[in-house]
């Protein structure tokens, strides 16, 4: 009885071993797989049985079994790639994607990902990838769950009118003073400095503001403003002016010890072209008076024509940016990852996949960061498979196969002997 029991320990070593190969073979067959974390096999021994001897009862083990194989989350190394939409993970997090019309979530590691022809942002397998959405009105990261990334935008994006615009200048007050009079745009002698900016109709088509500053009384610092559009003389509208202090600034109107720009509310009543009339924009003059030469030193307006998208692309804070060829940059929507307590308990699914289990507990979802980890894109995670260490492993677990191989043939020659005891 004891004979045959060595023989069926060497069959359990035989067996617990050849799992082990197959476990270092998936991780070899993957070192060149996204994202992929390898796999160890940890063994136990067997229940052991109790012997009688004169010298009390001793205990014999029953050989080897498989206790668990764990995937080693361990940090794998990053690959630096062309595309904007690879991303890797610094950290413990996981991407989160779903199947279309599928709310089970599943996560990967792998951030190899691209856009569809519907515009949404999938991996290789054409899974959603989720993530927070920007609220398109407001700029800001809109409340609710995370969803599908979409780029709805693929063609051209409208056009938006210009609301406001702001000409950042120092006028010299060193300007010769010019006294009361009117502004004639077809008469240099009759203003001090003049700066033009674009701006748009509800159309998207781009008109030309030009606006005027005419010193009136040096001792009073005071100054008239006006302006014209697409440069026709005839459109000439005089505003409220401008009125500086003894230090060259603006008043502060709003009691924060800061000086504030003087803001004209201009009314365009039709630009002639068939877009909305009684276009209203809010003209701010942010101007110094200082003893340096009259330069404009900024213009600044909020709208913009149509544009093609042009690229679509994430950036280090996981936010999916879209460009158009005006310029415009819109943001989309931001990544959300995904972290387990037990990432252990997660169960394999496939193609980079994992899902969740009791074991692993629930997702805790939030944006990239410190605690879930930290984006970076431009870049894949290679696979954590340490080759040399692979290679390692599978000699013992070769030498571990072939001792208990011996095991097994050298109880059958004990075997044999004492078949032939009768002869």
């Amino acid at each position: 009885m004891g004979i045959q029991s060595a023989m069926f320990s060497g069959v359990s070593g035989l067996n617990t071993n050849a799992q082990a190969m197959s476990v270092l073979g998936n991780n070899l067959a993957n070192t060149n797989t996204i994202g992929f974390k390898g796999a160890r096999t940890v063994f136990s021994d067997l229940l052991s049985s109790t012997v009688f001897g004169s010298g009390g009862t001793s205990q014999v083990g029953r050989g080897v079994g498989l206790s668990t194989i764990d995937n080693v989350f361990s940090q794998g190394t990053f690959e630096t790639t062309a595309s904007d939409t690879d991303v890797a993970i610094e950290g413990d997090g996981f991407f989160i994607v779903k199947e279309p019309d599928n709310d089970t979530p599943l996560y990967t590691r792998a951030g190899a990902f691209r856009f569809n022809n519907d515009g949404y942002l999938v991996n290789p397998e054409g899974l959603r990838v989720q993530g927070k959405l920007f609220d398109p009105l407001t700029g800001d990261l809109a409340p609710g769950d995370p969803t599908d990334i979409q780029v709805k935008n693929t063609g051209l994006v409208e056009a938006q009118k210009t609301t406001e615009m702001t000409f950042t200048t120092n006028i010299d007050a060193s300007s010769p003073e010019l006294g009361a009079g009117a502004i004639d745009p077809t008469d240099k002698t009759t203003y001090n400095l003049q700066a033009s900016s674009q701006v748009f109709d509800t159309l998207g088509e781009p008109h030309m503001l030009s606006a005027y500053w005419r010193l009136v009384d040096a001792t009073a610092n005071q100054w008239d403003t006006g302006y014209t559009i697409d440069g026709d003389p005839a459109t000439f509208t005089a505003l409220g002016g401008l009125t500086f202090d003894n230090q060259g600034h603006l008043p502060d109107t709003d009691g924060d010890g800061k000086p504030d720009p003087v803001v004209e509310n201009i009314t365009i009543a039709d630009w002639g072209n068939g877009s909305e009339p009684n276009q209203q924009i809010a003209l701010n003059f942010d101007c110094t008076q200082f003893d340096s030469a009259s330069k404009v030193i900024g213009q600044d307006q909020n709208g913009f024509g149509s544009g093609n998208l042009t690229n679509v692309a994430i950036n280090s804070e996981g936010t999916v940016v879209a460009s158009y060829s005006n310029g415009t940059q819109v943001n989309i929507a931001t990544l959300v990852l995904g972290k387990f307590k037990n990432p252990n308990g997660l169960d394999l699914a496939g193609s980079n996949l994992f899902t969740a289990t009791t074991d692993s507990g629930t997702a805790r979802v939030g944006l990239p960061g410190p605690e879930l980890g930290k984006i970076f894109t431009n870049s894949l995670e290679q696979s954590n498979v340490d080759m040399g260490q692979e290679f390692v492993k599978m000699i013992t677990a070769q030498r571990g196969f072939q001792a208990n191989s011996k095991i097994i043939s050298t109880v059958d020659e004990l075997l044999g002997e004492l078949i032939n005891l009768k002869r």
